[in-house]
């Protein structure tokens, strides 16, 4: 590890260790309360369990995946692809002989809760970097351009019947990115282009007409309806962004101080996940919060930086893949917990507690800096 450490891109390594590092002092000081007065656990249980997932994917996921070069460990995704699928299938079926009206999108193992629709979006984004470099030649004819496309579809159909819409659109979205980046003929490039506008405009006919409210379950639809003036709906849909927005508030420029949030005293339900930029802006600050958007984007510009020097396509589809991947669930995480969109539950990148999460973001950093390991190498 610390052999291949010294070819590593720094400015990305920093960037995301400062923001692992804040984002781990902010789950301890969000998750605290909850922790103690509605779970009876330890104030440290969900720092002590992130630090833990942390390390895990530093110390030990990382090294391993540096020690293998970027064709294996693509092809070691498809393998882990195959088994999410699986994985997937079998939360559909638990998820209807339970009759459960949530979402069922985790195995819970004793000690740790996989979800692996979390786990596909990578391994999906590996995999299509491998096959189309394997097959760059074979990109004028249709059958070898679409097929893992069709595979992917799949997949997504899976996602979405759990029903998790956040995951599903990101994992489309993805999925769609890459499609589009790679070397294809020019007919294909057009006809594709179409097709993707024409189902952007169908979802949102469907979106205008009510026709998708239909296929989720009622806490889900009552999200999709009813995420615009959020306080005017405090006690039903309304309360999370509400109180998220009293947190942002109570914060101003400078923040109350570390650990004295008054909105994680249970108005917000899980202060530790999708809001907890809500409380790092009541702590911390409206300049803390600016600091970290910034960071972020130094996050997205080395990962692109290192795609465009990549020597291989494996390597620039696995940065640009893992690009869209950070950048939307910065986008979809902030824009819900505002009120633009409705909320889906997305974490965000290096803040949000989750063992699956925290894990797939590791393994995604490490296959850029792979790429980057690579790329000095070859110089």
């Amino acid at each position: 590890m610390f052999k291949n450490l010294r070819y590593t891109d720094k400015t990305l390594l920093f960037s995301t260790l400062v923001l692992f590092i804040l984002g781990l002092i902010m789950v301890f000081s969000a998750s605290n309360v909850t922790a103690y007065m509605s779970r009876q656990t330890s104030p440290y249980h969900y720092f002590l369990n992130q630090a833990l997932f942390i390390s895990v994917g530093l110390l030990i996921i990382t090294p391993i995946i540096w020690k293998f070069k970027l064709k294996v460990i693509g092809k070691l995704a498809i393998l882990g692809s195959i088994v999410c699928a699986v994985l997937l299938v079998y939360l559909l079926v638990s998820s209807k002989v339970q009759a459960q009206n949530n979402a069922l999108s985790w195995i819970d193992l004793g000690f740790f809760s996989l979800q692996p629709s979390e786990f596909v979006k990578i391994f999906t984004i590996l995999s299509l970097a491998v096959y189309y470099d394997d097959r760059k030649k074979e990109l004028n004819r249709l059958n070898p351009l679409i097929f893992p496309i069709v595979l992917c579809v799949g997949i997504f159909v899976l996602i979405a019947l759990e029903p998790d819409l956040g995951t599903a659109i990101i994992y489309a979205c993805i999925v769609g990115a890459i499609f589009m980046s790679v070397p294809m003929a020019k007919k294909y490039r057009i006809r594709f282009s179409f097709l993707i506008l024409g189902i952007v405009a169908l979802i949102g006919i469907m979106l205008a007409s009510g026709s998708v409210t239909k296929l989720l379950n009622e806490r889900q639809a009552s999200r999709l309806t009813g995420f615009s003036n959020p306080c005017s709906k405090l006690l039903t849909t309304g309360n999370q962004v509400c109180n998220g927005y009293i947190a942002i508030n109570n914060g101003g420029l400078t923040g109350v101080g570390i650990g004295k949030s008054t909105q994680k005293y249970l108005y917000l339900p899980e202060p530790y996940t999708d809001f907890i930029y809500d409380i790092i802006i009541e702590e911390l600050g409206v300049i803390v919060g600016i600091i970290i958007l910034l960071l972020y984007i130094v996050v997205l510009y080395r990962i692109l930086a290192i795609g465009r020097e990549s020597d291989s396509n494996t390597g620039a589809i696995i940065c640009y893949g893992v690009a869209i991947y950070i950048f939307l669930h910065i986008a979809v995480n902030l824009t819900g917990i505002l009120g633009l969109v409705p909320l889906t539950g997305v974490p965000l990148p290096f803040m949000s507690y989750g063992g699956s999460f925290t894990l797939c973001l590791i393994i995604a950093l490490a296959a850029v800096q792979k790429v980057a390991i690579e790329n000095k190498k070859s110089r």
